[in-house]
Protein backbone atom coordinates (compact mmCIF):
# COMPACT_ATOMS: atom_id res chain seq x y z
CA UNK A 1 0.00 0.00 0.00
CA UNK A 2 2.26 2.51 0.95
CA UNK A 3 4.48 1.54 -2.21
CA UNK A 4 1.43 2.44 -4.21
CA UNK A 5 1.00 5.88 -2.62
CA UNK A 6 4.88 6.58 -2.63
CA UNK A 7 4.85 5.66 -6.33
CA UNK A 8 2.24 7.92 -7.11
CA UNK A 9 3.26 10.93 -5.55
CA UNK A 10 6.84 10.54 -7.36
CA UNK A 11 4.81 10.16 -10.17
CA UNK A 12 2.91 13.85 -10.08
CA UNK A 13 6.29 15.17 -8.45
CA UNK A 14 7.59 14.48 -12.00
CA UNK A 15 4.88 15.67 -14.02
CA UNK A 16 4.77 18.81 -11.95
CA UNK A 17 8.49 19.22 -12.48
CA UNK A 18 7.81 18.72 -16.63
CA UNK A 19 5.13 20.90 -16.40
CA UNK A 20 7.64 23.76 -14.30
CA UNK A 21 10.30 23.18 -16.80
CA UNK A 22 8.35 23.47 -20.17
CA UNK A 23 6.32 26.92 -18.74
CA UNK A 24 9.89 27.83 -17.63
CA UNK A 25 10.79 26.98 -21.39
CA UNK A 26 8.30 28.54 -22.95
CA UNK A 27 8.84 32.04 -21.12
CA UNK A 28 12.64 32.10 -22.30
CA UNK A 29 11.71 31.11 -25.88
CA UNK A 30 8.76 34.12 -26.42
CA UNK A 31 11.27 36.45 -24.76
CA UNK A 32 12.83 39.56 -26.63
CA UNK A 33 16.03 39.34 -27.55
CA UNK A 34 18.52 40.84 -24.92
CA UNK A 35 20.91 43.51 -26.41
CA UNK A 36 24.63 42.71 -26.54
CA UNK A 37 26.57 45.14 -25.42
CA UNK A 38 30.32 46.09 -27.83
CA UNK A 39 33.36 46.13 -25.52
CA UNK A 40 35.30 48.83 -25.08
CA UNK A 41 38.93 48.66 -26.18
CA UNK A 42 40.89 46.45 -24.06
CA UNK A 43 42.92 48.73 -21.40
CA UNK A 44 45.75 47.94 -19.39
CA UNK A 45 44.45 48.25 -15.82
CA UNK A 46 45.10 47.06 -11.83
CA UNK A 47 41.87 46.52 -11.04
CA UNK A 48 38.89 44.00 -11.90
CA UNK A 49 36.81 46.63 -11.67
CA UNK A 50 38.35 48.50 -14.77
CA UNK A 51 38.04 45.60 -17.02
CA UNK A 52 33.75 46.48 -17.08
CA UNK A 53 32.94 47.41 -20.52
CA UNK A 54 31.82 51.24 -21.47
CA UNK A 55 29.22 52.01 -22.96
CA UNK A 56 28.06 55.77 -24.43
CA UNK A 57 25.43 56.42 -26.32
CA UNK A 58 26.75 60.04 -27.01
CA UNK A 59 23.78 62.45 -27.57
CA UNK A 60 21.61 59.96 -28.87
CA UNK A 61 18.20 60.45 -27.82
CA UNK A 62 15.67 57.78 -27.82
CA UNK A 63 11.96 58.12 -28.74
CA UNK A 64 9.17 59.61 -26.60
CA UNK A 65 7.19 57.16 -24.88
CA UNK A 66 3.11 57.07 -25.87
CA UNK A 67 1.31 58.94 -23.49
CA UNK A 68 -1.13 56.49 -22.23
CA UNK A 69 -3.80 57.87 -19.70
CA UNK A 70 -3.90 55.98 -16.47
CA UNK A 71 -7.26 55.77 -15.27
CA UNK A 72 -7.98 53.51 -12.41
CA UNK A 73 -11.41 51.89 -11.71
CA UNK A 74 -12.80 54.69 -9.40
CA UNK A 75 -11.68 57.15 -12.54
CA UNK A 76 -14.02 55.15 -14.81
CA UNK A 77 -16.89 55.36 -12.28
CA UNK A 78 -16.85 58.72 -11.07
CA UNK A 79 -16.45 59.18 -15.31
CA UNK A 80 -19.49 56.94 -16.16
CA UNK A 81 -21.21 58.86 -13.94
CA UNK A 82 -20.28 62.51 -14.87
CA UNK A 83 -22.64 62.76 -17.76
CA UNK A 84 -21.76 66.59 -18.65
CA UNK A 85 -18.05 66.46 -17.89
CA UNK A 86 -17.55 68.59 -15.66
CA UNK A 87 -15.67 66.88 -12.57
CA UNK A 88 -18.48 66.92 -10.73
CA UNK A 89 -21.52 64.44 -10.11
CA UNK A 90 -24.67 66.27 -9.38
CA UNK A 91 -27.89 64.42 -7.81
CA UNK A 92 -29.76 63.74 -11.03
CA UNK A 93 -26.57 62.63 -12.87
CA UNK A 94 -25.77 60.30 -9.44
CA UNK A 95 -29.57 58.89 -9.66
CA UNK A 96 -30.10 58.59 -13.90
CA UNK A 97 -28.74 54.76 -13.30
CA UNK A 98 -31.64 54.12 -10.71
CA UNK A 99 -33.96 55.99 -13.16
CA UNK A 100 -33.85 54.19 -15.92
CA UNK A 101 -34.84 50.92 -13.88
CA UNK A 102 -37.18 52.66 -11.74
CA UNK A 103 -38.85 54.01 -15.39
CA UNK A 104 -38.78 50.11 -16.44
CA UNK A 105 -40.64 48.88 -13.46
CA UNK A 106 -42.99 51.21 -13.54
CA UNK A 107 -45.43 50.25 -16.36
CA UNK A 108 -48.34 53.04 -16.58
CA UNK A 109 -46.01 55.59 -16.23
CA UNK A 110 -47.34 57.98 -13.01
CA UNK A 111 -43.90 57.88 -11.36
CA UNK A 112 -45.47 56.10 -8.76
CA UNK A 113 -44.59 52.08 -8.33
CA UNK A 114 -47.06 50.11 -6.82
CA UNK A 115 -46.72 46.93 -5.02
CA UNK A 116 -47.79 44.32 -8.62
CA UNK A 117 -45.21 47.01 -10.52
CA UNK A 118 -42.57 46.21 -8.18
CA UNK A 119 -43.59 42.66 -7.88
CA UNK A 120 -43.70 42.05 -11.86
CA UNK A 121 -41.10 39.55 -12.61
CA UNK A 122 -42.62 37.37 -9.83
CA UNK A 123 -46.14 37.62 -11.05
CA UNK A 124 -45.03 36.77 -13.81
CA UNK A 125 -43.61 33.50 -13.28
CA UNK A 126 -46.21 33.03 -11.47
CA UNK A 127 -48.72 33.45 -13.96
CA UNK A 128 -46.46 31.41 -16.53
CA UNK A 129 -46.37 28.39 -14.27
CA UNK A 130 -50.00 28.43 -13.46
CA UNK A 131 -51.09 27.25 -16.94
CA UNK A 132 -54.45 26.39 -15.88
CA UNK A 133 -54.89 29.48 -13.90
CA UNK A 134 -56.09 27.51 -11.27
CA UNK A 135 -54.57 30.36 -8.83
CA UNK A 136 -51.70 28.24 -6.91
CA UNK A 137 -48.47 26.30 -8.03
CA UNK A 138 -48.35 22.43 -8.05
CA UNK A 139 -45.41 20.81 -7.21
CA UNK A 140 -44.99 20.11 -11.07
CA UNK A 141 -46.05 23.87 -11.55
CA UNK A 142 -43.43 25.64 -9.24
CA UNK A 143 -40.57 23.26 -10.90
CA UNK A 144 -40.87 24.96 -14.22
CA UNK A 145 -40.17 28.47 -12.38
CA UNK A 146 -36.54 27.31 -11.53
CA UNK A 147 -33.84 29.37 -12.70
CA UNK A 148 -32.10 28.50 -16.64
CA UNK A 149 -28.82 27.53 -16.02
CA UNK A 150 -26.41 30.29 -17.62
CA UNK A 151 -24.07 29.68 -20.07
CA UNK A 152 -20.39 29.71 -19.50
CA UNK A 153 -18.81 32.69 -20.48
CA UNK A 154 -16.26 32.24 -23.40
CA UNK A 155 -12.81 32.22 -21.71
CA UNK A 156 -11.35 32.27 -25.50
CA UNK A 157 -7.68 33.72 -25.94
Amino acid sequence: MNRVILGALGALLLVAAGVFWWQGRAATDNAPPVPQLQPAAPQASDSAADDLPETDAGDAIGADLPEVPEETKEQKRFDRLDRNRDGKISLPEMLAPRAREFRKLDVDGNNLLTFDEWAVRTINKFKAADKDGKGYLTRADFATTRAKPKAPKCQCK
